[in-house]
């Protein structure tokens, strides 16, 4: 360290001697690689310090079979600090004829060649911006040096296993489930309790959409979709009376799946954040029909009620096409309309577009397809009645999460994910969107 301290000094000095002055940034790079090549020696010491572990000792294969020690092997591993050589002791199974090295597994580097801290900044970098980007920022920012493939990688396992830990929590909440209600009279009540759901396209690779039919006038797919689900809580109302989300209540959940295993998703979340012991539980969504089937299923008592703002596009996009030649008109109309909406009179604009006159295919076409939309979700647009009890009345909170969650990492130009690799991204996402990040890294150094 000495040495190193010297070396620092004698390439800095000689330029504030010669009156060049100091380079701040330069010399806070340099002091910086610096420490991080003696931390990396000093932290080469610690690891090794214990001559290789379980030398000559006698352990156990994952099968149970007796181990041979054969002797101690070096691994190159790239940590925060720098490139450091671990000493590992290797035994070998004859029944299985595989190498044993319980080092590996005690540090967390088996089958890997990045540290576990090197290995969650590359999957907090992957999460939110492209792999290549996330290699540049690691460079500059820590002073690693990673391929974007080693990027991809990572963040596609961590991914992976965030969700394989998800899955098994979400088995045990819903095999619990009659376990926990002994116990719910002994927690707190929640007040309201909510559920969003929906539904985004994710650009998709040619052998993922291979023979789904698109939405466009080719008729070939071009994404898969991701559902999504949010549940929050909320207590209280602002000064103006409108809701207001409990702070940090909100949790994502999703990936690219059936109705069926989007279902029980959603549900043991729901059940992990509280379901039994909610006051009220309230489901917001737009007019899928998968969302509403999923409620009826597994939320049958909960109160349904349609976002608002979908509802309000329906009557915008029939207003354009039927007054399209009169834009006050089309104005007036439609403020009429969203008015009679928002103080719960459904029933009036329904019978309003029951008195339009169709002009031709393509309005009256329009025109159906907007009434089946309101005759079929009326009892989920009460909302006179919905503001008056303090609910919400609109899934913001879902839409923001589809953007935050897909569109901004997910959608950028010219991106093509594979479900496997879409899901492992969104499983990330969710898990930093949901405040669990930490609770993921210490449970993984606990296990």
């Amino acid at each position: 360290m000495k040495r190193e301290v010297n070396r620092l000094c004698n390439a800095i000095l000689p330029n504030q001697i010669s009156g060049q002055g100091l380079d701040l940034e330069a010399a806070e790079m340099s002091v910086r690689s610096s420490m991080h090549r003696v931390g990396a020696v000093f932290l080469e010491k610690l690891i090794n310090a214990d001559g290789g572990g379980q030398c000559g000792a006698k352990i156990k294969c994952d099968a149970g079979h007796d181990t041979k020690f054969i002797n101690c092997r070096t691994k190159k591993v790239v940590t925060v600090l720098g490139k450091i050589n671990v000493v590992r002791a290797y035994h070998y199974c004859s029944p299985c004829q595989t190498g044993v090295i319980p080092k590996d597994d005690l540090l967390d580097i088996a089958e890997t060649q990045f540290s576990p801290g090197v290995r969650r900044m590359m999957a907090l970098v992957g999460a939110k911006e492209s792999f290549d980007a996330g290699r540049d920022d690691l460079k500059i920012l820590a002073g690693i040096n990673v391929t974007d493939k080693d990027v991809e990688r990572i963040s596609e396992a961590i991914g992976e296993g965030i969700e394989v830990c998800a899955k098994k929590n979400r088995q045990i909440v819903i095999d619990s489930n009659i376990i926990c209600n002994n116990v719910i009279p002994l927690l707190p009540k929640i007040k309201n309790l909510y559920a969003a759901m929906d539904g985004t396209g994710v650009p998709a690779t040619k052998s993922e959409t291979a023979g789904r039919k698109g939405k466009d006038k080719s008729g070939i797919a071009k994404t898969r979709e991701a559902k999504l689900g949010v549940i929050f809580t909320q207590t209280n109302l602002n000064k103006e009376g409108k809701p207001v989300r409990d702070e940090n209540s909100t949790t994502y959940t999703g990936g690219i799946e059936t109705k069926e295993e989007f279902g029980k998703r959603i549900f043991a979340e729901a059940l992990r954040r509280g379901a039994l012991r909610a006051e009220r539980f309230i489901v917001l969504g737009d007019g899928a029909l998968w969302i509403w089937e999923l409620t009826a299923e597994y939320f049958p008592k909960a109160i349904q009620i349609l976002d608002f703002f979908h509802a309000a596009e329906y009557l915008a996009a029939l207003a354009k096409i039927i007054h399209a030649d009169n834009k006050v008109i089309q104005d007036l109309w439609l403020d009429t309309q969203r008015t009679e909406l928002h103080d719960g009179d459904v029933e009036n604009v329904i019978d309003a577009m029951k008195r339009i006159e169709p002009k031709g295919e393509v309005v009256s076409e329009e025109l159906r397809t907007t009434l089946n939309y309101f005759e079929n979700n009326r009892l989920r647009m009460r909302y006179a009645e919905y503001q008056k009890q303090g609910y919400f009345i609109g899934s913001g909170v879902m839409e923001a999460g589809c953007k935050t969650i897909v569109g901004q990492r997910l959608k950028q130009s010219g991106m093509r994910w594979t479900v496997r690799g879409a899901n492992a991204i969104i499983a990330l996402r969710c898990c930093q969107m949901s405040n669990q990040w930490e609770d993921y890294w210490e449970n993984r150094a606990a296990a």
